[in-house]
């Protein structure tokens, strides 16, 4: 005998509810403390520091007694001609290198984008100076330039241009020959990160302005350069900030000479803290330079957005 069997659809089950939002958020903030903990003592903590040693007259020695002097050594700085001409020195280096940076770099990421033989072996070459730290780069760099056995002395004089010159001991050619060590140094960072970008592109649009009869240039022009965008903005902003900063490489490249020829910001606060003991007018020289960089960024970055944007 058959029996009816009930095939009426079952309301669904809810899942018992939590918290809510504000339950899930505060259940989150134990897991982020063990992250939390060391960025507020080794970041946030010496950073608020730094802004408020600024305003004091900070000196180094034992009991030596600091009182808060408000805007003094600001007003101080703004006759400081050796402090303005460092900073002077640092945009130059900062902007040249960022750029050649760039340059070489998008040329080195195109020739890697391709399917070259052994293309694994040279992306690994290109990594080297990455690997390197600063400070060995400096070292080796200075062996090169050396003008009794240097090998760039030598080719130098191979063609012709000169051989026995001191490139890092002379005042017109020190801050050149320290850029080229910055791009080297820094170069394989922004090959990355246009290689990646590259790699995203697709290539059915090169492709189909091939078809369209658009040579190299124009592709690259109108397709490569759009597509990458977001990573060029990216990559020479960080690039500019990590220039700006240079401290080790210059140290041990120059140590700021010949003349101060090479002395950057960062290596002349240092100067001024740890050789002359001033650590007030040293924190205001980084408080200085945090503004004026963080304006610098805001200018390129509202220029290289504006198109897209509209403002």
């Amino acid at each position: 005998m058959a029996t009816d069997v009930d095939v009426r659809p079952t309301a669904p089950t809810t899942p018992p509810k939590s918290g809510g939002r504000r339950g899930g958020e505060k259940d989150a903030w134990p897991l982020l403390l063990p992250a939390l903990i060391p960025i507020a003592v080794f970041s946030v903590l010496p950073l608020i520091q730094g802004i408020y040693l600024g305003f004091t007259d900070s000196r180094a020695g034992l009991n030596q007694v600091t009182r808060f002097t408000g805007l003094e050594n600001y007003r101080d700085l703004l006759s400081y001609d050796l402090f303005w001409q460092s900073f002077r020195i640092g945009l130059i280096w900062a902007v040249s290198v960022t750029f050649l940076q760039f340059v070489s770099a998008m040329g080195l990421a195109l020739l890697l984008h391709q399917n070259l033989r052994f293309g694994w072996f040279a992306r690994l070459l290109a990594l080297v100076p990455w690997a390197m730290p600063p400070v060995v780069v400096g070292i080796m760099w200075r062996l090169m330039y050396d003008p009794n056995y240097g090998p760039v002395n030598g080719f130098l004089g191979a063609i012709g241009i000169g051989g026995d010159a001191n490139l890092l001991g002379n005042f017109s050619t020190a801050l050149p020959a320290a850029i080229v060590v910055g791009v080297w140094s820094g170069m394989p960072q922004t090959t990355i990160a246009l290689l990646a970008g590259l790699q995203g592109i697709d290539d059915a649009m090169h492709e189909a302005a091939a078809i369209d009869g658009a040579g190299v240039w124009r592709r690259f022009r109108y397709i490569t350069l759009p597509q990458l965008k977001p990573v060029i903005i990216a990559i020479t902003s960080l690039n500019f900030i990590w220039n700006i900063n240079t401290f080790d490489l210059i140290y041990v490249l120059t140590n700021g000479g010949p003349g101060g020829r090479t002395m950057l910001p960062m290596l002349f606060a240092y100067n001024e803290a740890f050789r002359y003991g001033n650590f007030g007018t040293a924190a205001a020289m980084g408080n200085v330079m945090v503004v004026l960089i963080v304006g610098a960024l805001v200018f390129y970055l509202r220029s290289r957005l504006k198109p897209e944007d509209g403002r």
